[in-house]
Parts: C-alpha cells; structure tokens; sequence
C-alpha cells in the first residue's frame, strides 16, 4: 500500500475542486491520480475533513498488553514454565503459537540447555567410525 499523499497536497487538491475545475485538471496539476483527485473530494464533501484514513490494518491481538505484562511476570518466577502451562495457569484465550510469537516479540528466547541431567544409561550401539574421505590403500 503506498503512502498516503500529503496534507499539503490534500488541502490543495479540495482548494481547486471548490474554485470549480474538473478532475483531470487539478490531477495533472498536482501530479496525482485522477482517483487520488476522486476519493479526497468526496472524503472532504461527505466528512468536512480531508485528512488520511488511519493505517491500522490487521488483527488485533486477543490478548492484550496488560496481560502479557502478567505473562511476563510469571515466566520471570517460574521460567521452566512451558506454553500450555502459562494458557492454562492464567486463563488465555490464545493459542501455544500465538503465545510464541508474542513471547518472542516481548524479546524472550528458546532455552536451548536440558534443565535435568541426561539419564545414566550408557550407549545402545557401538561408536560409530570417522565419516569422510579416507586414503585408498593398495
């Protein structure tokens, strides 16, 4: 979506529309879109104004940032805490991915080390030879 066109611009395109040119004029005057011309003359006849529609597209998300605060919170008691812990322990109404996602943007990370020792069994199959190229013999 391109940005949108100045309010500059926007006051001069309705000061030529209200002294009674026509569309393609003030368009090529201004060097914009015979439609750009369209959509602010009718924003600006139908609303009084002709500033720009805010760009605030996009899902909103289902919990809010006062409840990740909360989440933050918890996770700084408990941090072994998994994401199927946290939905249920505070009551979200958000799934394991979502939570994920949000938990990254908030700058939290994937513990990347066991937090239990390694069982004591010991190896199941032999140890397995170097891999790689070898010297040809004979």
């Amino acid at each position: 979506m391109p940005k949108p066109i100045s309010d500059e611009k926007r006051a001069d395109i309705v000061r030529h529309m209200e002294a009674g040119r026509s569309r393609a004029d003030v368009a090529e005057w201004l060097f914009v879109c015979v439609h750009t011309v369209a959509r602010v003359w009718n924003k600006y006849r139908r609303t009084g104004s002709c500033s720009p529609e805010p760009r605030n597209s996009g899902r909103k998300p289902l919990v809010s940032d006062e409840t990740m605060a909360l989440v933050a919170a918890r996770i700084k008691e408990a941090p072994d805490a998994t994401l199927q812990e946290l939905i249920d322990g505070l009551g979200l109404p958000i799934s394991r991915a979502a939570l994920s996602r949000r938990l990254i943007g908030m700058g939290f990370t994937y513990k990347k080390k066991r937090s239990t020792r390694p069982a004591a069994t010991g190896r199941t199959s032999p140890k397995r030879g170097r891999r790689g190229l070898r010297a040809r013999t004979g």
